[in-house]
């Protein structure tokens, strides 16, 4: 069994091979912080997950499988984000559009056999992802494992799910015991 750090470094070396010359994208953990570098000057995309944390970078690429072509010309895809210290009403403004790339987050955990925690990305007040943000994250999932998630995701989804889970299949029973 594989600890974080060489699930990191495996996830590193899947994400680079499928998306490198497809996508001119390559993911670099090791960050202080999450960042998305636009590809400018020659230089391909980056995606910088923090420090050594594997489950930063899943959630990292979700955000990246999410981008439309435009928005992976801008730095972070141009996303609003308040950082830690949100009223109520930003929280829930921040849950909304933390649906889908947590949907795709959760995949990937789920791929890759690993535990799968919902973030509301607000530690310092002391708030806890809501109970409705866990149901539409699920509902969300659901609806991408019985349809697919967006085309890059399926791709890694597959290759992270063949290695470390020898191709089994994913069920929505998974899903709901996590709610």
């Amino acid at each position: 069994m594989l600890n974080e750090v060489n699930k990191l470094n495996t996830l590193v070396e899947i994400f680079n091979k499928l998306f490198q010359n497809t996508e001119n994208t390559v993911l670099q953990p090791g960050a202080d912080e999450p960042f998305y570098q636009a590809p400018s000057n020659n230089k391909g995309a980056v995606i910088y997950s923090r420090e050594d944390y594997f489950s930063s970078a899943l959630h990292e690429i979700a955000h990246w499988c999410i981008a439309g072509n435009e928005r992976r010309k801008i730095d972070d895809f141009g996303y609003w984000y308040k950082p830690e210290g949100r009223s109520i009403e930003e929280q829930l403004a921040f849950e909304q559009v933390e649906v889908k790339p947590q949907a795709i987050e959760w995949a990937f955990h789920m791929a890759c056999d690993h535990p799968f925690h919902f973030s509301a990305d607000n530690l310092s007040q002391a708030i806890e992802a809501s109970d409705s943000f866990k149901l539409n994250v699920s509902n969300q999932l659901n609806i991408y494992l019985a349809n697919g998630l967006p085309r890059r995701g399926q791709i890694l989804f597959e290759a992270l799910n063949s290695y470390f889970c020898a191709g089994r299949e994913v069920s929505t029973m998974q899903v709901n015991a996590n709610v």
